[in-house]
């Protein structure tokens, strides 16, 4: 049987971590996809909307 190349991971538009899509949050200005580590630390806008500075 051939094997499924799916993935279910996205790139944290904060700190740039590939994590599961299911396991995050969006950035509460732009809807991008925000990881869970970041969530946790506080970090609720995406680099870009936060200015591009790293929180």
């Amino acid at each position: 049987m051939a094997e499924l190349s799916e993935r279910d991971a996205m790139g944290c538009r904060a700190c740039g971590r590939e994590e599961r899509a299911s396991e995050g949050y969006p950035c509460t200005n732009c809807g991008t996809f925000i990881c869970l580590i970041c969530s946790f630390r506080g970090i609720t806008l995406c680099r870009q909307c936060s200015g591009g500075q790293p929180s």
